[in-house]
């Protein structure tokens, strides 16, 4: 009996361990860009926060992977299983010696008015009056440098479908220590108010919204035919770029550096240009703008016709789940559209 009692054990620790083993793989090839390769945070929220791991439940980190926040940097992450979920979660737990929390699915009562003017007075310089979160993506280019992390946003759908109302209510009352979340407990409010407030957090459900600004339709790349020749088109480009207020960076082959020196394709050109101002308005909302610009527009002579064309910023905003970017890359293709239409005429 003992030694049946001890191969047991044994294999439950090896398939634990195993777990998080994999599990590592898993968060760093999924996770670690935007939380950190130890959990420290980054464009993600820090996970390995110890006041965080004691309120978090296995449920919640599970259902925030698979909904993510939508309108918000945290993707959905659809492809993997249950079990590579399970995985991550194990080894997000190896952050922490403590056992992780079990959440009543019982709503918390309270009263929800109430809740709303607390809320307002405790809460909102940091979530946002609507609780929509504070501004930015989380690293330090997009958030007030005297906040280490972003606030989170509170009516979104994937936080309140992942967070039951216990853990909301524990976050309250404890605080997280590492962030500005104070324990309101020792700030003056009663346990009521408390509840009053998670009542508050929970009518966010009926008052979600979550942009659907739609990119079907949208073409990936926008491209315009030039009457003119591709060395006059490009001549023509340059002057736009400066009548716009962008600064012209350089020209140069679009494969040079791929091939060997002289030997590039004179056919194919590409124009990079700069709005320092829209760059840096555009880095405070989320600073994976860096893969479309600097204003990148490429010219290139295919048989007879002169071909002018640029990735679609609206497309490329559609990867980052970020809605406060959609209004800056609506902006962005518009300009992009003038400066070529100028060029062109």
């Amino acid at each position: 009996m003992f030694r049946i009692i001890i191969s047991a054990f044994f294999i439950v620790f090896s398939s634990v361990s195993y777990a998080a083993a994999d599990g590592q793989r898993l968060y760093v090839q999924n996770c670690a860009a935007c939380h950190g390769y130890n959990g420290d945070g980054g464009v993600g929220v820090p996970l390995s926060l110890p006041d965080f791991l004691a309120t978090a439940s296995d449920d919640y980190f599970f259902k925030t992977i698979r909904k993510g926040r939508p309108g918000r940097v945290m993707p959905a992450f659809k492809n993997l299983s249950n079990n590579e979920v399970d995985s991550i979660i194990h080894f997000i737990r190896t952050w922490s010696d403590n056992a992780p929390p079990n959440y009543s699915t019982q709503p918390v009562r309270g009263n929800a008015i109430n809740g709303g003017k607390l809320f307002q007075a405790q809460c909102a310089s940091c979530h946002g009056k609507s609780g929509k979160g504070g501004e930015g993506t989380g690293v330090t280019l997009s958030r007030p440098r005297n906040q280490p992390i972003l606030a989170p946003a509170l009516n979104n759908t994937g936080f309140l479908t992942s967070a039951p109302d216990e853990m909301i209510k524990r976050t309250l009352i404890k605080g997280r220590k590492g962030t500005p979340m104070v324990s309101f407990l020792d700030e003056g409010l009663s346990e009521k108010d408390i509840d009053d407030i998670v009542a508050y957090v929970r009518s966010f459900e009926t008052q979600t919204t979550v942009s659907t600004n739609s990119k079907k339709g949208e073409p990936a790349v926008i491209i315009k035919e030039s009457p003119y020749s591709l060395d006059e088109t490009v001549d023509s480009l340059k002057n736009a770029v400066v009548s716009m207020n962008f600064r012209l960076i350089r020209v140069q082959n679009l494969d040079a550096g791929l091939t060997e020196k002289g030997k590039e394709d004179k056919k194919q050109v590409i124009i990079y240009s700069c709005n320092f101002n829209i760059l840096d308005r555009a880095l405070k909302i989320d600073p994976r703008v860096g893969l479309f610009l600097p204003c990148r527009v490429t010219v290139v002579q295919h048989d007879d016709k002169v071909l002018v064309m640029f990735a679609n910023p609206l497309r490329m905003s559609e990867l980052f789940n970020n809605s406060e970017l959609d209004n800056m890359c609506t902006e962005l293709k518009s300009v992009y559209e003038a400066m070529i239409d100028e060029a062109l005429l």
